[in-house]
Parts: C-alpha cells; sequence; structure tokens
C-alpha cells in the first residue's frame, strides 16, 4: 500500500474558499424572493400582506384602548377582560365561508374534545382577567413588553408537553428576554403613573408575567389537543378552536361580570368616562373587534406562510405598541425601558433565527 506522501513530497495547499460578499447575499436573497413569489397566487401574497397588517395594527390597537379605558375613568378588571371574547362572532362568521364557499366539513365533537375547549376556555377568561389588572395598573408600552415573555413560557411549555425542540438560539432568546423583563422591574419607580401606587404597580407587574406564563400554557395546550385529539391542522380546525375557546371563555367571563355586578355598574362609568358615555362605548366595542381581528391576523399567518414570520411580526409589535403608547398616551419613556426594547427585540431575533434553522433543518 503507497503512502499517501512521500517523504519530502510537499503537501498540496487547499485552494482557498471564495469569499462572499454582501452584495452576493443581497443577489441570493433577491432571487429566494423571488422564487417564493412565483410559487403563490397573487391572491396568497394579498391575504399575507393584509393578515399581517392585521396583526401590527390590530394588537397594538387592542392594547391602547384597555389602557384608554382605564386612563379615562373606567375601573372593572372584568369589563375589559370580557370585551377581549366579546368579540367572537367575528371569527365564527369567518367559518361560514369555508362552510358554505369551500365545502369543507365541521369538525365532529366528542366528549375529550368538548371539554378540553371548556378548559382551554377557563384558562383563557383566567388569562385576560390577568392581563386586565396588568393594563390597570402599568403602562401600555410596559404592560406589552412585560406581555412579550410569553413567548419564554410558549418555548417550555411546548418543549414539556409537546416535545418541541430548543435549539441554543432559542435558549439563548429565553434568557435574553427573561433579562428584558428584570431591567423593567429595576426602572418600577419612575415608570408608573401618578395616579398609582406603589403596591399597585407590583400587582401589574406580577399579573402581567402570571398571564404571560398562563398564555404560553394555553399556546402549548392547544398544540397538544390538534397533536392527540384533532390529528390534523388546517386554517378553519384552528378557526373552530378559537370560536369554542373564545365562547367558553365568553360565558366563563360573562358569569364573573354578573356576579361582580360590572354590568349594572357601565352605566355610571360610561356617564363618567371622560368624553363622554359615546367615547365609552366606542372604547368597548373597538377593543372586541381590535382584539379578534388580531387573532384571525395571526392565524391566517401561521397558515399562509409560517411560524417565523408570526414571530418576526410579533417582533415588531412590541416597539409599535410601545412607540404608539409613549405618542398617544403619554407613556413615561426612561433609558430603561429603551434598554428593555432593544434587548426584547434582540430576543425575538435570536428566537427567530433558532426556529428558521430548526425548520431548514426538518426540511
Amino acid at each position: 500500500m503507497q503512502p499517501l506522501l512521500e517523504e519530502g513530497e510537499p503537501m498540496e495547499e487547499e485552494s482557498p474558499k471564495p469569499s462572499v460578499s454582501f452584495w452576493d447575499h443581497i443577489s441570493n436573497f433577491k432571487t429566494m424572493v423571488l422564487e417564493a413569489y412565483k410559487r403563490k397566487p397573487i391572491s396568497h401574497w394579498i391575504l399575507i400582506v393584509l393578515s399581517s397588517a392585521a396583526m401590527l395594527v390590530a394588537f397594538p390597537a387592542s392594547s391602547l384602548l384597555s389602557r384608554v379605558y382605564y386612563s379615562n375613568g373606567g375601573n372593572s378588571k372584568w369589563i375589559i377582560s370580557w370585551v377581549a371574547v366579546a368579540g367572537w362572532p367575528l371569527t365564527a362568521l369567518i367559518l361560514l365561508p369555508a362552510y358554505f364557499i369551500c365545502k369543507e366539513s365541521p369538525t365532529p365533537l366528542n366528549l375529550k374534545l368538548v371539554l378540553s375547549y371548556i378548559f382551554l376556555g377557563f384558562l383563557s377568561a383566567a388569562d385576560n382577567l390577568m392581563y386586565a389588572y396588568a393594563y390597570a395598573y402599568l403602562p401600555a408600552s410596559t404592560a406589552s413588553l412585560l406581555a412579550s415573555s410569553s413567548l419564554v413560557f410558549s418555548a417550555l411549555f411546548g418543549y414539556l408537553f409537546v416535545k418541541n425542540k430548543l435549539n441554543a438560539s432559542i435558549i439563548n432568546a429565553l434568557f435574553i428576554i427573561t433579562a428584558a423583563m428584570t431591567i423593567i422591574a429595576l426602572d418600577s419607580s419612575s415608570d408608573r403613573y401618578e395616579n398609582i401606587s406603589g403596591k399597585q404597580y407590583i400587582v401589574g407587574f406580577v399579573w402581567d408575567i402570571l398571564g404571560s406564563a398562563l398564555h404560553g400554557l394555553i399556546f402549548a395546550l392547544s398544540e397538544l389537543v390538534f397533536v392527540k385529539l384533532l390529528g390534523r391542522m388546517s386554517f378553519h380546525v384552528v378557526l373552530e378552536q378559537q370560536v369554542m375557546v373564545s365562547f367558553f371563555a365568553f360565558i366563563f367571563t360573562t358569569v364573573g361580570v354578573v356576579v361582580n355586578r360590572d354590568f349594572q355598574g357601565m352605566a355610571s362609568e360610561a356617564n363618567t368616562f371622560q368624553g363622554g358615555r359615546a367615547s365609552y362605548y366606542l372604547v368597548l366595542i373597538w377593543g372586541a373587534i381590535t382584539f379578534q381581528l388580531g387573532i384571525l391576523g395571526a392565524t391566517a399567518v401561521l397558515f399562509l406562510s409560517s411560524t417565523v414570520l408570526a414571530g418576526v411580526l410579533n417582533a415588531v409589535r412590541v416597539p409599535i405598541t410601545s412607540i404608539a403608547a409613549v405618542i398617544l398616551l403619554d407613556d413615561p419613556l426612561s433609558g430603561f425601558k429603551i434598554l428593555s426594547l432593544f434587548v426584547t427585540f434582540w430576543g425575538f431575533g435570536s428566537y427567530i433565527y433558532g426556529s428558521s434553522s430548526m425548520s431548514k433543518e426538518s426540511s
């Protein structure tokens, strides 16, 4: 057997790999985008644009309207949590074309599925109530930043219950977003409104984190329902689940409003509301509409595109909400909050990169 190299024979140098310039990356990206564009009809891209706009406009608007309710004289936590699910018939109406035009068949119900919807509805009602306390005591910009921690809990609960994979980038994102929440906590003294006490601020902060944790659990359990009970995931099936969960959340929340006698208190709240009765009811009506439009937009983005795009849009809507709250509601904006905003955005970027890498590996 001949040796690979004789003694004294010089080793051939490997040819250096050609360097890839920045403009080569831009060119490759353009090619990839054009190929993706050509694979889908124009109607597909129009729907993605509309769905993305719904996420980026409706969710921030819903958050701002919740804060407007409290800053203009509203007091009820139950009313705001009720508004979040009162628009469930809007989502149900979207299902009608799927049944009558696209000829989709409704998913048959069984006891396990109904019980899972009832349980998720109860958790959703509790989650909305927690967020109502957050918006009652925190600036909208702070509440939206803290709510982004739901990504951390979604990843953790998804790993525990659905066996979703975690890579280094996603784990890094979880630590980064947790650090961003800690930065906000350090700035509590300059971040609260004048009429909010330190104790109320802490209560709002804690309820926001707990609500985000519960939101992450709901997301993981919803995915588990698809894996264990439904066995398929299509657009109309996801809408059906959303309608059923929102319906049961609406029932639970309505019971809470009735027991707390907040429906009777709406008339007196409307009379003392800054801007008058009409403004009071418009805030509640548009709060219900925008929340449902955001849900529909997020659902559409997930199925028309990918979880990566949904993650990008979720990352973008956090600064949109914060900046809009500062401009429109005069939210306090300190150096700590700006730092937290950038760190949160960095965490989202790491999470999106990790999710994208896993998507490429699986494909």
